[in-house]
């Protein structure tokens, strides 16, 4: 038996906060969790809506219900299963979603990429490509992933902001695991501010304020 591989066309769904206009001074581009969609993550934004930000939630590709065979629906960024054609699939519609958004908007506007739990690893991945213009990364309750390439990876973070956010009662999120990761983060010079609030596993409007703030 012999793998092939086909590249074919593929319909992706985004979700916007605000108007794209000359007065837009911030993006966001903002990733979700494992079994999220797109539309129901953009509410944890509205705290940012004050006409001159716009906010772009995109939707992973790959949706499944989340019980059973019909019901609710979610969305997940990628699997073990052909991982690397996937992260190469996601960097790829992420890169024309940012080129869209950016020929709609003002040269100068600061560009802030999020990513919650799975989406922390989708975006983190798409930046160690190097052909992401961002000025701020906030990774929120999120795994930094450990199979990102030293070399372009140090190259990608350098000097780049960066943010950790996590709640004291995220179950996914362990002081062991977390501790990991910083290491791994120090290890490509990424030095993140950390932001920790009473809560779990969700999004903080009164934190999001803070770091949008602060970072």
């Amino acid at each position: 038996m012999i793998e092939h591989s086909l590249t074919v066309p593929r319909t992706a769904r985004y979700y916007t906060l605000g108007t794209p206009s000359k007065s837009i001074q911030d993006l966001w581009i903002v990733c979700h969790g494992y079994g999220q969609l797109a539309r129901f993550f953009l509410r944890h934004f509205s705290v940012l809506d004050n006409e001159r930000t716009l906010v772009v939630a995109p939707e992973a590709l790959s949706r499944f219900y989340l019980e059973k065979f019909s019901g609710r629906v979610g969305a997940t960024w990628m699997t073990k299963e052909d991982r690397l054609s996937e992260i190469d699939d996601q960097a790829n519609y992420l890169n024309l979603l940012l080129q869209e958004q950016l020929q709609q908007l003002p040269h100068n506007v600061r560009i802030t990429v999020l990513g919650f739990s799975q989406g922390g690893a989708t975006v983190s991945r798409w930046l160690a490509t190097q052909q992401v213009p961002v000025d701020r990364l906030i990774l929120w309750a999120a795994s930094f992933p450990e199979d990102i390439d030293f070399t372009t990876g140090k190259a990608a973070f350098a000097n780049l902001p960066v943010a950790v956010v996590y709640g004291t009662r995220d179950e996914f999120i362990t002081p062991e695991a977390l501790q990991h990761k910083q290491q791994l983060m120090h290890s490509l010079g990424i030095h993140p501010k950390v932001y920790i609030f009473e809560g779990g596993h969700t999004l903080h409007p009164e934190i999001l304020e803070l770091v949008n703030r602060d970072l």
